[in-house]
């Protein structure tokens, strides 16, 4: 099925409620998102809460994003949503808003992995110069995820390693804590990382050296404590936090990068480096990784940051990715009105969309 007009993109998949809507080829015509800030005193996102604010926002962000396109709902020639996986509240009501459009407009839905929308990000037009042609190592570093990916082709790829505990941004989120950071923790952290010394003081690099593309966070979470342990209930000093948050900063990029070079060398010929995720936002981060890519004689590229995050733009290029591989091998035109919301949806199941 190849769309003859523009496509609505829902994402509701955790604490983040977007829309965007593309033209057939990708172009972004609109895009809104909305961060919930009502999580920020519980120090995570709650499930519940987090629901009730999408039932309450997406209506109007999204006839705003289409009046922002100057389109009519009639313009839409599909519909199309984050179906899995995240919190399970809100896929449903992220899913059951985009197919009750989609019912009323008579047009398809297309059910999206928030994970694929991920990994196919960098496809979108403009983000890689040339385009990112397959097959490419894919770092996915975000609060719930932390997995090099390869990406064999629309529908197909391979999980090389992840974490055995905590995904990156989680680390981030709770190291940022003991700081006495906000929440996200990921930005305050960087930010106040910029202030500290990065070799103040000596922590665990875990995993590193090791074979394979596994990560580990949870010993170098356990060692920050440990060096705040000795100040008990008082604050941290200002300079001590700051050469704590550049220290931890410089000690996950370090061990990103090990895990990312063994990943690129179990991959038969990687055309591009890639990072997807909040976590992917962070500055230091990125220039290790674009060493490592260097290092392999490739490229390294991100969506921008805007795009790392979670959104609809990355949900709505999925869904015109997986149109344009159905009409490709032949298939009939894509509906996905069965497809159940789901909390868990390995992307090794994502090729059984274009069996025969």
């Amino acid at each position: 099925m190849q769309l003859v007009g523009p496509l609505l993109a829902i994402e509701s998949s955790c604490d983040e409620t977007a829309c965007a809507i593309l033209a057939p080829d990708g172009s972004v015509l609109a895009q809104r998102l909305v961060s919930q800030d009502a999580h920020a005193e519980f120090g995570g996102v709650v499930p519940e809460i987090a629901a009730r604010a999408h039932l309450a926002l997406l209506p109007d962000l999204a006839r705003r994003t289409l009046q922002d396109a100057t389109l009519s709902p009639a313009d839409v020639a599909a519909v199309a949503a984050s179906v899995g996986p995240g919190l399970i509240g809100g896929l449903v009501v992220g899913t059951n808003f985009a197919k009750g459009l989609a019912i009323a407009l008579g047009r398809p839905f297309i059910a999206v992995n928030h994970i694929e929308a991920h990994a196919l990000s960098a496809r979108l037009p403009g983000v890689v110069e040339g385009g990112a042609a397959f097959p490419f190592l894919l770092l996915l570093a975000s609060g719930g995820h932390c997995q090099c990916l390869a990406v064999e082709g629309v529908g197909r790829y391979r999980r090389l390693g992840g974490t055995i505990d905590d995904a990156a941004g989680e680390a981030f989120d709770k190291v940022a804590k003991m700081l006495g950071l906000g929440w996200p923790g990921g930005p305050a952290l960087e930010k106040l990382a910029s202030e500290g010394d990065p070799k103040a003081f000596a922590l665990p690099r875990p995993l590193k050296g090791r074979e394979g593309c596994d990560f580990s966070f949870s010993g170098l979470k356990t060692a920050i404590a440990r060096q705040i342990a000795p100040y008990g209930s008082e604050p941290l000093p200002r300079t001590v936090a700051a050469d704590l948050a550049a220290s931890f900063q410089q000690a996950v990029s370090d061990v990103v990068a090990d895990r990312v070079s063994n990943a690129l060398a179990m991959m038969d010929g990687p055309t591009l480096l890639v990072a997807a995720g909040g976590v992917a936002a962070n500055k230091t981060l990125r220039a290790r990784l674009t060493e490592v890519a260097e290092r392999h004689g490739l490229r390294f590229a991100a969506p921008p940051l805007a795009l790392c995050t979670d959104n609809a733009v990355m949900v709505g290029w999925a869904a015109l990715e997986t149109c344009a591989e159905a009409a490709r091998l032949g298939l009939p035109a894509l509906d996905d009105m069965q497809f159940r919301p789901r909390p868990r949806w390995p992307l090794a199941e994502m090729a059984e969309r274009f069996e025969v």
